[in-house]
């Protein structure tokens, strides 16, 4: 069967990279779906989305050279969602907002007594010397 440009087909995840992830389908031709290609929404991180051994919907979006460009949020971005809600309670982002915030001032606050500490010790160092009139 060859591949044409529009048809929608079904392959398996074989691998995952930063920019996206390949699919093998049905007559054991792999393509890639590009990170751009598998959300609406932004996707900073692929594994959020999608992971290998999972089934999907692709649409063929391209072939030139033999290689295939393919593209699940053209397809249905429902399984994409449905997926992405399973792996995390209630469907939410790690954390939450709140505990992300909470995160970020305790460091901040580690922070800044770090440098504080350090100001402390450095004072009566270089400069403070005036013996020389």
């Amino acid at each position: 069967m060859a591949i044409e440009v529009g048809s929608v087909l079904e392959g398996k995840v074989t691998g995952i990279t930063n920019f996206g992830a390949f699919v093998e389908l049905d007559d054991g031709v792999t393509g890639l779906v590009h990170i751009s290609e598998v959300a609406d929404a932004y996707v900073r991180d692929i594994r959020d989305y999608l992971e290998e051994g999972q089934t999907v919907k692709v649409k063929v979006i391209n072939v030139s050279n033999g290689k295939v460009g393919l593209s699940i949020k053209q397809v249905n971005s429902d399984g994409v969602r449905d997926f992405r809600a399973s792996r995390r309670p209630g469907g939410r982002s790690r954390g939450g907002f709140e505990e992300k915030l909470s995160k970020f001032l305790k460091d901040s606050d580690e922070r800044l007594a770090s440098l504080r500490r350090n100001q402390d010790s450095k004072r009566g160092g270089r400069g403070t010397r005036r013996d020389f009139f």
